[in-house]
């Protein structure tokens, strides 16, 4: 069941590139996602040697943060958790390394509703639970109850046997016992509401939170869609600290487990030889050898670039890759106030200035940009509330995200800034960025009334800033949209021998929840060992002992840039 390397030390290759060092790990490890530390957390606590590397200066991915005049910190992705329970799949992950007491989960309106959607008929407040949801649903669309009892029960029994999977239960035994449930798992969204027969209105309701994921209903898979909602009905949170200190937990296991995690640190190439991988090469030159490389890197960049296409993989699934599409890139602009914003929920608002939000967004990829016409509300110093990292005293601090055209050219730019593009001085991108933004800002205000006149920062984050940073093809943080068949994804495993992917563009779907399960997927694998039932009865593997202290003033950004790195000049700071 996958490749499983021994613990003994092994011998690497005896000379590395042109800096002549030569190393020996069990694992390596490129890029610091959520996805790359749960799988690198992992096996370093079954003992593996384990180097975990990151071009960035600070691990996380999409769940890093950034500080901003020494009184705000900014979540790029972690917006809100799901299924952060006692019983939660998060947690689970997190006790399977010692380290569940190490994050504490601050729970959203789960009664109320954790989400909020809005349209310009309807009002939706999304409480926990499917049944609970349902009733709301058939509240606010009363002529439309037949469908949303019929759509429900559908995405319970696939949410059903998808858990079931995940811990474990074979696929032939999930198709005997219910065949007609599991074929939902090979059609759309769109094909679900379709055979529901609900209207426009009652679509855009059913998919307002598209923004989990990043594509419409024809896009994406139902059982997708479902286990996405099903991650948030059973309980929103939002971790104490921010998005930072769920990453840096798992950097404490990583290090506290003999792995190692190197930031600044780019990897120009994995290197394949007789069909297998033997380490990486790094763009200074330096070669690192490993029998086993996880690439926590975007998929089409890890086929296509880091391993040379065809040079390592068949010409069908190289030009399977190259030809995939990309999910939607999203606009972020990061707000704070100088005051506290009254009357809102500790919820994340939907909201959508057409009951046709399919056929706004077509316009909208279109170029057609009269006006911002969907936005997502994040609202950090509400899920936060007094923690001193996110603002001072009677501040706010929150984020505005929406969908843009894909590509370039919409922004003034020819080709990624991983290829080169000098973007930010670039008029056109300047003039482009400053355009969304107003658009942005005004139709937030029209959502939560004015508050341009108390902002004491603001700034917008592009697709091309996401890309730099990440290093994501298309500057989406959600992968790959069309791989082949809809809701076709790669799996963990790859043709070539002890190589394994994870990350937003797998098979287990996208944020914080999906990639973790990706990560630890692919650590049972390498392991021979079903690793997510296990920690989900009680397996803790390492020494929770070996754990390091946190002194007063522990700063989760300090210690997500790995060990040697923490005293490095450049962390910002918050007071």
């Amino acid at each position: 069941m996958g490749v499983s390397v021994g613990t003994s030390r092994t011998a690497g290759a005896s000379a590395g590139g042109p800096a002549g060092r030569g190393h020996d790990y069990d694992a390596i490890v490129v890029g610091s996602g959520i996805g790359g530390l749960v799988s690198g957390g992992y096996l370093a606590a079954d003992g593996r040697r384990v180097l975990v590397l990151e071009q960035h200066d600070i691990a996380g991915g999409n769940a890093h943060v950034f500080r901003r005049r020494r009184k705000y910190e900014f979540d790029v992705g972690t917006h809100y958790l799901g299924d952060c329970g006692p019983d939660g799949l998060i947690p689970a992950v997190l006790s399977g390394l010692g380290i569940r007491d190490r994050v504490t989960f601050r729970p959203m309106d789960n009664e109320g509703g954790f989400d909020r959607v809005v349209t310009p008929t309807t009002t939706v407040d999304v409480p926990a639970g499917w049944d609970n949801y349902r009733e709301r649903l058939k509240q606010a669309l009363p002529d439309e109850a037949a469908g949303i009892d019929e759509f429900i029960d559908l995405a319970k029994g696939v949410t059903a046997m998808s858990r079931a999977g995940l811990l474990g239960e074979p696929m032939v035994h999930l198709f005997r016992r219910s065949p007609q449930t599991m074929r939902w798992s090979r059609r759309t969204l769109g094909q679900a509401l379709d055979h529901c027969g609900l209207s426009r209105r009652a679509r855009t309701v059913l998919a307002a939170q598209s923004g989990n994921y990043g594509a419409m209903p024809d896009e994406i898979g139902f059982a997708e869609h479902v286990n996405i909602m099903d991650h948030y009905l059973r309980g929103a949170y939002y971790p104490e600290g921010g998005g930072q200190a769920l990453v840096a937990a798992f950097v404490e296991a990583l290090e506290a487990y003999g792995g190692e995690l190197r930031t600044r640190c780019e990897v120009r190439r994995i290197l394949i030889e007789d069909g297998r991988a033997r380490g990486v090469e790094l763009g200074t030159g330096e070669r690192i050898m490993a029998p086993l490389v996880i690439s926590n890197a975007d998929y089409r960049r890890t086929v296509l670039d880091l391993c040379g296409g065809t040079d390592a993989f068949p010409e069908e699934l190289v030009t399977q890759t190259r030809e995939a599409t990309m999910r939607g890139a999203v606009v972020a602009v990061y707000v704070a106030l100088d005051t506290e914003l009254p009357g809102l929920p500790n919820a994340n608002i939907w909201w959508h200035d057409s009951d046709d939000m399919e056929g706004s967004h077509a316009a909208m990829k279109r170029g057609e940009f009269e006006r911002i016409s969907q936005l997502a509300f994040s609202f950090a110093s509400l899920k936060d509330a007094g923690a001193p990292n996110v603002c001072p005293p009677g501040h706010s601090n929150f984020q505005l995200m929406t969908g843009c055209p894909p590509g370039y050219e919409f922004w003034g730019a020819e080709k990624s800034p991983v290829d080169g593009e000098r973007y930010r001085r670039n008029p056109g991108y300047l003039a482009r960025k400053q355009q969304m933004q107003e658009m942005i800002l005004d139709a937030a205000e029209k959502v939560i009334g004015p508050f341009r006149d108390r902002i004491t920062h603001v700034e917008t984050a592009t697709p091309l800033t996401n890309e730099r940073y990440i290093r994501a093809s298309g500057g989406t943080p959600y992968g790959m949209c069309r791989w082949g068949a809809v809701g076709q994804r790669p799996d963990v495993r790859t043709g070539v021998e002890g190589l394994y992917v994870v990350g937003q563009s797998v098979r287990y779907g996208s944020g914080v929840g999906g990639v973790a399960t990706g990560g630890i997927a692919c650590a049972s694998h390498i392991l021979g060992r079903g690793l997510l039932a296990e920690v989900f009865d009680g397996t803790v593997l390492g020494d929770a002992g070996l754990l390091p202290e946190r002194a007063d003033g522990w700063d989760p950004l300090m210690v997500s840039r790995g060990r040697s790195r923490q005293r490095a000049k450049g962390l910002a700071r918050i007071g």
